[in-house]
Formats: C-alpha cells, structure tokens, sequence
C-alpha cells in the first residue's frame, strides 16, 4: 500500500471536473441540493459558531464554506489540487476571511495536529479511498475530546446500486457515469465498526432520501441508500 491512503483514479475524476464545482446546474447539482440538510444536521448537533472545524475531503469548498458563513473556523483539507484552487478562489471572491484551504491526507494531518478540532466533517469522501478505515481513526485524531464527527457514505445492498449507481448515473444522468464504484459502498454496520475500533461514540444516524421528481431531499430513518452518522470522541479515552 502506498504511504497516501488516496486513489490517483479518484483524485483525477475530480479535478476534471474542478471548474463546474460551484454551478447548480452541473454534475454537482447533487452536492448543491443536499448541503441545506447536511449544513443545519451538523449544525444543529454541534453548535458550529466559534467552532474549530475541519472538512475532510473538502472537494470545491461547497460544505467548508457554507460552515464558515455560520461562523465556524474552517479548514478543508483534500488531496485534489484542482478542486481546492477552485475552492480557495471561491472562498476569496466570497470575502470569506474565516476559511482555508489545505493539501494533506487525513492521517498528516491527524498526525501534525492531534485533538485539535472541535468538529470534523467527512462527507461522501469514504467511499472514494482505498482505506476507509484509516480515514474514520484519522477523523477521531484530529478532534478534540467531546468533539463530534460527522460521516455521510453510500450503504452497499441491491438498493443502493440501484439508486445511486443506476439511476443516479445512468437514468437520471444526475451524476457523471463512473462516479462510484458499489464495492466501495460501505454498509453502517462496518462504518460502526470502524468508530468503535478508533474510539468514536455513533450518536445518530440519518437517511438522506430523495424524490427526482420534485428534486426535493430530506432526512429520515432510511439508511438503505445514502445516510449519515455522527459521533462523538469521549472526554477521556
């Protein structure tokens, strides 16, 4: 295994695509409709105004910002160059002082900066390393304790190659074909599992459920296709 828990194939598929980060109307109009619920979940659970946070697998900046226009200290860190350009750029052209932007795998930074964040977001980033695991150990790091993580993936049953793969990809063109891979899909058992093992406390898990029809998403109890988990790191180990 190389020392960078990252997958070139991935990083590039992204950074193709760095220049239509911020359009709604793009391959990331996905990203641009679900971030209302993400951004008031997290929020709501962790108070993020005056808090430090970092974003793991920040892509364009769309989360990172949003966060920091609540008033949250943020870093976003990834490892694709192009979409964080995109992101510091936007985040400039915003006057959006209270953001930045770095270049350094999960597990650097965790290392360079342990129990140093009040909260840390990793969002539909899990199912695109070849390590997830490593990734989750990295996030409990570099928080706090008492901090919270936040997590969001793609469950793996029939379901959700349907729905995600499918007719996210190839029905509904919501998404560029080849976005992502169903064995990388990873069930809330074995991201439990994974917390458990870094030392996370699972708090709560949402479903993120969506209608094509109306493009309307919402929260709910449904984890068969896309959900959420948040976590916190004990006060002591």
């Amino acid at each position: 295994m190389s020392m960078t828990n990252a997958d070139p194939q991935e990083l590039a598929k992204f950074g193709d695509l760095a220049h239509k980060w911020w359009d709604p109307e793009s391959e990331f109009r996905p990203l641009h409709e679900i971030n209302p619920l993400r951004l008031d979940w997290i929020d709501q659970l962790a108070n993020i105004r005056g808090k430090r946070v970092v974003d793991v697998g920040c892509g364009g900046g769309i989360l990172a910002e949003s966060m920091a226009r609540r008033g949250a200290d943020v870093l976003g860190v990834d490892l694709s160059e192009r979409p964080l350009k995109v992101a510091q750029l936007h985040a400039m052209e915003a006057g959006i002082a209270n953001i930045d932007y770095r270049s350094i795998a999960a597990e650097a930074l965790a290392a360079e900066q342990p129990g140093q964040f009040d909260v840390v977001t990793c969002m539909e980033m899990l199912e695109h390393v070849p390590d997830p695991a490593s990734v989750v150990k990295a996030c409990h790091d570099m928080a706090k304790p008492g901090g919270w993580v936040f997590f969001s993936t793609i469950n793996r049953n029939p379901k959700a190659y349907l729905f995600a793969i499918l007719g996210a990809e190839y029905l509904l063109k919501m998404l560029p074909k080849g976005t992502h891979e169903f064995a990388r899909f990873i069930q809330p058992a074995e991201l439990a599992r994974w917390c458990r093992v870094a030392g996370l406390d699972t708090v709560q898990y949402k479903g993120m459920e969506h209608n094509p029809i109306t493009r309307r998403y919402w929260l709910s109890g449904d984890t068969s296709v896309n959900y959420l988990l948040a976590c916190r790191k004990p006060l002591s180990a």
